[in-house]
């Protein structure tokens, strides 16, 4: 586990994103990450007829789509207890296996963190 109070100021700047995008659209989820060059990228839940996508793998197509070449980290605030297995895929294509993906709960608190890898 991870204390909020251990997470660098990027870190829990990811954090804080996730949970306003999250709260500003009233999705379940919010997500943000963070590229090789510090810029960010932030999404909520994606739930259409046609297209369902979480908010962690929203951002990481957000983040490919700009041109990001890796990932420093990513954040995703949650109800769930932990991140989804293909959640962590899609960091671990982009970032590599290492990358830290926090999870926090609606209170912004981070509960955990958890290597892509």
């Amino acid at each position: 586990m991870t204390e909020s109070n251990d997470l660098t100021a990027e870190d829990r700047k990811i954090v804080t994103l996730a949970r306003s995008a999250r709260a500003r659209n009233g999705v379940p989820e919010g997500a943000a990450v963070r590229d090789e060059t510090g810029r960010t990228y932030v999404a909520g839940t994606v739930s259409l007829d046609s297209l369902k996508l979480s908010a962690l793998r929203t951002a990481v197509a957000m983040a490919v789509a700009s041109g990001a070449q890796s990932l420093e980290a990513a954040a995703v605030v949650s109800d769930g207890p932990e991140v989804d297995g293909e959640d962590l895929a899609a960091v671990r294509d982009l970032g590599g296996a290492g990358t830290l993906v926090f999870l926090a709960g609606p209170d912004g608190v981070v509960h955990g963190a958890v290597a892509a890898g």
